[in-house]
């Protein structure tokens, strides 16, 4: 029997009687299916590490949400609000790591949670998630965003900047997957230097360090108060400026299901999986909260700057500081970092559309062509595919059309809140799969301890957040078509493309006695992966990325 345990990731092995019953009684048929589901997988590079994937969440985590957008969130809700707003929201997105992980390391497969709705639960259903992510990932409003931040230092024609931008992105994904992956992983370094300084910047401001500032402590939790009121007053107010602030939280946590999107380019996917998932998770909850924490002491929440942010530096909060705070030169360095979060989010836009495309092309539901790779084993006519839609950020440059790309931009603007809903049912699906056909969570390759209740945790309020995502749009006196647009577009959006693959590809719901589990659990047994060697000398260093 194969058994692979580490003191670092505790695999766990095939103990359950049910499964030991069965471990070694597979058919031609389960392995025929079993090469099937993994053929076009095997086909990709397998270049990407545990080291790679976790810095390219945390890339695609660490990017505008926390640096620039965080002082609107300080504004609507105040410093405890903000708080309570982002420790809500991480545990709920904890819970969809735990959800994520467990059903990626069971199924690793490219587009995860696309490829794993179809085996899941209805290949229908997989086309809906697969074609709402493609087509948010598909327009380029990350590569507009960075001719705003060049504004910051230059007044010069944008569009020489997204031409600039966009051969840069084009290079960086056109080639071979480690390429994109050791290029986001030096971006990420930056990211979390930013944030190590700006913690420590933070601290000497609010203990009294800076030359134009006394001692802060919790000043600005008394004055202008802890809570701010939006819509309303009162504890009313106080309560609608905390649920506006959960929306605006969702979407700076962004990224971190982007662990598994590669999984079939992935050197042992599941290890790598298990231990990214589980240690970005908790180094992104770790360092937001601190962040936010030490945010909400240093700058009011009533100042008028950060209430209103630009798209640059000089509309951070954290610029805002350090401005009040009288030290310079820091607003450059911040305005240089989240450009390469921006040129990151874009790349990821590539990575992820791209990567959806390939996925549905191996369900048939997209035209064959998009399953060529090339040497390297790079999905190159789905990138290219995707990078023929970077020309759409011209459109930015007139007044006119700008309108116009920003109404497409919006319609996606919901797709993560419909991302965390997949992985949460694919979760629950998979679960009620192995009960009914007799196996355990102890048969799975990896799990956590409260991974049974996630599922359940994490769909609840990841629709409860989707549904009221535009309350203030029912407001009376704050009525606005593109808040209501941009907010619900997605569900009839969704509803209108699983009608339409109903009706065009004749799919039919699985049942969880029906869904295929032996052919997954025989290729978890026939590819077994050695466990992570003990750490020595210098390389406990790698624990700052890995």
């Amino acid at each position: 029997m194969l058994k692979q345990e580490s003191k670092e990731d505790h695999q766990i092995s095939f103990t359950s009687e049910s499964f030991q019953n069965e471990l070694f009684d597979y058919s031609h048929q389960d392995i025929e299916e079993s090469n099937e589901i993994f053929y076009h997988e095997n086909r990709l590079s397998s270049s990407l590490n545990a080291r790679l994937i976790g810095m390219i969440s945390l890339v695609g985590v660490f990017g505008t949400g926390i640096f620039l957008s965080s002082g609107g969130t300080l504004a609507t809700a105040g410093p405890v609000g903000m708080i309570l707003a982002y420790v809500l929201v991480g545990t709920v997105v904890a819970a969809n790591q735990i959800c994520m992980v467990e059903t990626s390391c069971f199924y690793p497969a490219t587009s995860s949670y696309v490829a794993q709705s179809e085996q899941f639960i209805d290949k229908s259903l997989g086309f809906v998630f697969g074609i709402c992510s493609t087509y948010n990932s598909l327009i380029p409003g990350e590569l507009t965003a960075t001719t705003v931040i060049m504004t910051y230092w230059t007044d010069i024609n944008p569009a020489v900047f997204i031409t600039i931008f966009g051969l840069f992105i084009v290079a960086t994904n056109i080639y071979k997957v480690r390429w994109y992956g050791e290029i986001e992983f030096f971006f990420g370094i930056l990211k979390l230097l930013l944030c190590a300084g700006l913690i420590l910047v933070g601290l000497v401001i609010d203990l009294g360090g800076a030359p134009n500032q006394k001692r802060l402590g919790f000043h600005y939790w008394k004055t202008p108060g802890p809570f701010a009121e939006k819509y309303a007053s009162g504890s009313l107010g106080k309560f609608l400026g905390f649920w506006k602030a959960v929306s605006s939280v969702v979407y700076a946590f962004g990224g971190l299901q982007n662990i598994t999107m590669l999984a079939g380019e992935t050197e042992y996917p599941r290890r790598a999986i298990y231990r990214a998932g589980k240690r970005i998770m908790t180094r992104v909850l770790s360092i937001y909260i601190i962040m936010v924490f030490i945010l909400s002491m240093i700058v009011p929440s009533n100042d008028k700057i950060i209430a209103h942010p630009n798209g640059t530096a000089s509309g951070s909060p954290w610029v805002r500081a350090v401005n009040l705070a009288g030290i310079k030169v820091l607003p450059h360095i911040i305005n240089a970092v989240v450009l390469t979060s921006a040129l990151s989010a874009a790349n990821l836009g590539i990575i992820k559309s791209s990567r959806n495309i390939f996925a549905l092309a191996i369900k048939k539901q997209l035209p064959s062509i998009f399953l060529k790779v090339n040497r390297h084993g790079l999905p190159y006519v789905a990138v290219a595919f995707s990078c023929a839609f970077l020309p759409l950020g011209y459109m930015t440059v007139n007044k006119s059309a700008a309108t116009v790309f920003s109404w497409f931009q919006n319609i996606g603007s919901s797709d993560l809140l419909l991302t965390w809903i997949a992985i949460a049912i694919n979760h629950i699906a998979m679960s009620r799969a192995m009960k009914a056909q007799g196996y355990s969570r102890k048969d799975l390759p990896y799990t956590f301890p409260i991974g049974k209740y996630c599922g359940y945790y994490s769909l609840f309020f990841s629709i409860l957040f989707l549904l009221t995502g535009g309350f203030p749009a029912f407001i009376h006196g704050y009525w606005n078509f593109a808040t209501l647009f941009s907010a619900y577009f997605v569900i009839p959006l969704s509803l209108g493309l699983f009608i339409f693959a109903k009706l065009f590809f004749k799919t039919k719901y699985i049942k969880p006695s029906e869904v295929r589990l032996k052919p997954l659990f025989f290729d978890v047994q026939n590819r077994p992966e050695p466990p992570y060697e003990k750490l020595h000398g210098w390389q406990w260093l790698s624990l700052l990325w890995g």
